[in-house]
């Protein structure tokens, strides 16, 4: 297990999760049923492609500087691909929006990091200052929801 700190405290990830300390708060926070994430990819894969529009557009305006885009871009199109399944547990009854917004975060900003220093980490890449960068989970996930329904249709 690794010890991963924020604002309220500290709590053990496993060593092999991409994701962080918020999408353990959250997922014990609201364990309001067995139904996860994990059964709906196509949810992931539409928050991954928003957060790599964004990077790309965060990159071409200047918020983002070109190699964090690029390694966030890689980490993205690798979930979109499937590549981390299993690495989203926050529960989808309780947790639309945030819950989901920051586990996507997560694995993206250790993915990242993993591909510019070898390591999991938020060494270079953070979940909210680059992944995110202003976002809002209340424009994101039903930006989601409209791509995943537009595909079902």
């Amino acid at each position: 297990m690794r010890l991963e700190k924020d604002s309220l405290g500290e709590l053990e990830v496993p060593d092999e999760a991409y994701y962080g300390i918020q999408t353990v708060r959250t997922s014990n926070n609201y364990r309001v049923s067995n139904h996860t994430y994990n059964e709906y990819p196509e949810v992931i894969a539409a928050v991954a492609e928003i957060k790599k529009a964004c990077a790309i557009t965060n990159a071409q305006i200047g918020a983002l500087n070109e190699e964090k885009a690029r390694a966030i871009c890689k980490a993205c199109d690798e979930v979109i691909s499937g590549k981390f399944a299993g690495h989203f547990p926050v529960n989808v009854w309780r947790s639309q929006g945030t819950g989901v917004n920051m586990n996507v975060n997560e694995v993206l900003a250790n993915r990242a990091n993993e591909i510019l220093t070898g390591k999991v980490s938020y060494e270079v890449i953070h979940p909210n200052t680059h992944v995110n960068m202003c976002q809002s989970s209340n424009d994101v996930f039903p930006t989601a929801e409209a791509i995943v329904i537009f595909r079902l249709i």
